[in-house]
C-alpha cells in the first residue's frame, strides 16, 4: 500500500506539475520585472477559477539572477502565493535549468510513492539574456530533448527582447520552438499558460497534446 503525505491525504486528485525558469538579473530590472510580477499574479487569479484545475495544477519557481534558487517548491494553485520578484545579478540560467529539473524528478518521485497521478510537467524558461554560467546549460539541454523525445516533458523557451536568440533556438526542442515576448506582455503570457494548464489539467491522464489556445497578441512574428 502507497504511503501518503498529509498533502496527499488531503488532495488525491491527480497533478499537473508546472516550473517556471524565470530570469531576474540586473536587465530585467524596473518594467519587464513589474510586468513578469503582474503575470504571475495573473495566473495565480486565473487558474483558481477552476476549482479542479486549483487543486490538480501545482508550480514550482527557481529564480536565476545574484543566485540560482529554487524560490517555490511544488505546491498547488490554491496554495501558492505571486512572489514579488526583485532583479540583480547575472545570467547563471544553466544552472537554473539544471535545478528546475531535479526539483521535477524529486516531485515526480513524491507522485509515484504516494500512488497520486500525473499529466506530462510543463517547464517554461524566460529570459532576457545570455547564459553567464559558461556551457552548463548544454548539459541540461542533452536532458530536456530526450525528455521531450519520450514525452515525459513540455518545454517551453520564452525569449523576451534581449534575449540570446542563437542559443535559446538551440536550447529549444524540435517539438516547442522558441517563443519571442512581444512589449512585455507577461500577462497574456501567463493567461495562456493558465488556459492551457487548466484545459490540460481537467482532462484524461494521457490527453495532453489536445490543442491547446492560440497564441496570437503576444507572441512576435
Amino acid at each position: 500500500m502507497a504511503l501518503r503525505s498529509p498533502e496527499f491525504l488531503e488532495n488525491p486528485e491527480n497533478r499537473c506539475p508546472v516550473v517556471l525558469l524565470l530570469d531576474v538579473s540586473a536587465s530585467m530590472e524596473g518594467e519587464p520585472i513589474q510586468a513578469l510580477n503582474e503575470g504571475l499574479a495573473t495566473f495565480k487569479f486565473d487558474v483558481e477559477q477552476d476549482t479542479i484545475a486549483s487543486l490538480r495544477v501545482e508550480v514550482a519557481i527557481v529564480t536565476f539572477g545574484e543566485q540560482v534558487k529554487l524560490l517555490q517548491n511544488f505546491v498547488t494553485i490554491d496554495e501558492f502565493t505571486a512572489p514579488v520578484l526583485q532583479a540583480a545579478g547575472r545570467t547563471p540560467l544553466g544552472e537554473a535549468l539544471q535545478l528546475g529539473i531535479a526539483a521535477l524528478e524529486d516531485r515526480k518521485k513524491s507522485y509515484q510513492e504516494a500512488a497520486i497521478g500525473y499529466y506530462r510537467p510543463w517547464m517554461f524558461l524566460i529570459t532576457d539574456g545570455a547564459p553567464t554560467d559558461g556551457d552548463t546549460w548544454k548539459q541540461a539541454k542533452e536532458q530536456i530533448h530526450d525528455m521531450v523525445s519520450r514525452h515525459k516533458l513540455s518545454f517551453f523557451t520564452i525569449g523576451v527582447e534581449g534575449a540570446d536568440q542563437e542559443i535559446l533556438s538551440a536550447l529549444a526542442p524540435k517539438e516547442f520552438p522558441p517563443i519571442w515576448l512581444k512589449d512585455l506582455q507577461f500577462s497574456e503570457l501567463f493567461k495562456w499558460l493558465s488556459a492551457s494548464v487548466r484545459r490540460v489539467s481537467v482532462g484524461k491522464l494521457g490527453s495532453e497534446m489536445m490543442k491547446l489556445p492560440a497564441s496570437e497578441g503576444w507572441v512576435c512574428p
